[in-house]
């Protein structure tokens, strides 16, 4: 019976074997059909893994932002693969970074497979969100993530607002991510907006040498600012 197997992709440029499993690594190797987000990223990781099998002869399927459709059927067809060619193997869904289907459009893949009776099979590997909130010192028994927030200045400082306010009530974690190029303004906008008491959290390029996880008061962050500029960053706060 044939299987989707999801798997997790290193957070940055880092040795997969020091950060993955050997038997999930080895099973990759021999998988002849991938949903991706970036094809020459997802190749390129391939590769570093000891995939040896000549691209011509592997099926990618692209899942990105840039798709619209509606189910995975769609994007098949948009993209010239007959279905078929998906039946009787197993199947790899590689995301860009960290977890599969965790802020990441592979969940196209896992709908179509869960309802075609597709058995679905999750990998252990890293994930910035739950590295982030296991270092943060922040509440695990009550978190919420957010995914993205608006990217105009004005939206984004009412969504902060919004969400310490939601966390001040429940006494929950908020995460959420931006993209490394906002990473410095999203950083301003929090220490500009929180209440000072406000236990911010930046958590960023986690598991690269670099890696920087620090939990302070938004009154001790503007004392000493964080330089985060082009860095993948996870934002956690408890109010």
């Amino acid at each position: 019976m044939a299987r989707l197997l999801l798997l997790p992709v290193c957070l940055g440029d880092t040795d997969p074997a020091s950060v993955l499993p050997a038997d999930y690594l080895s099973r990759m190797r021999h998988l002849r059909a991938f949903f991706v987000e970036d094809l020459r990223s997802a190749r390129r990781f391939l590769r570093k893994i000891g995939y040896t099998r000549p691209f011509e002869e592997v099926l990618f399927v692209e899942l990105n932002e840039h798709v619209r459709a509606g189910s995975l059927e769609e994007v098949l067809l948009a993209q010239g693969v007959d279905e078929k060619e998906l039946s009787g193997q197993d199947m790899g869904v590689l995301s860009e970074a960290g977890l599969p289907c965790v802020a990441d459009p592979g969940a196209l893949a896992v709908d179509w497979a869960q309802r075609k009776g597709v058995k679905v099979v999750p990998f252990s590997g890293p994930s910035s969100l739950f590295l982030a909130l296991m270092a943060s010192g922040l509440n695990g028994q009550s978190f919420c993530f957010n995914g993205y927030l608006p990217a105009s200045p004005k939206e984004r400082e009412a969504a902060i607002r919004e969400i310490e306010a939601v966390s001040r009530r429940k006494n929950q974690t908020q995460l959420f991510i931006e993209t490394p190029y906002r990473s410095q303004a999203m950083f301003e906008s929090l220490v500009s907006v929180c209440h000072a008491s406000t236990r911010l959290c930046v958590a960023s390029n986690i598991t690269l040498p670099d890696e920087s996880i620090l939990t302070r008061t938004v009154a001790q962050w503007r004392g000493n600012p964080a330089s985060i500029q082009k860095k993948n960053t996870v934002f956690l706060l408890l109010a």
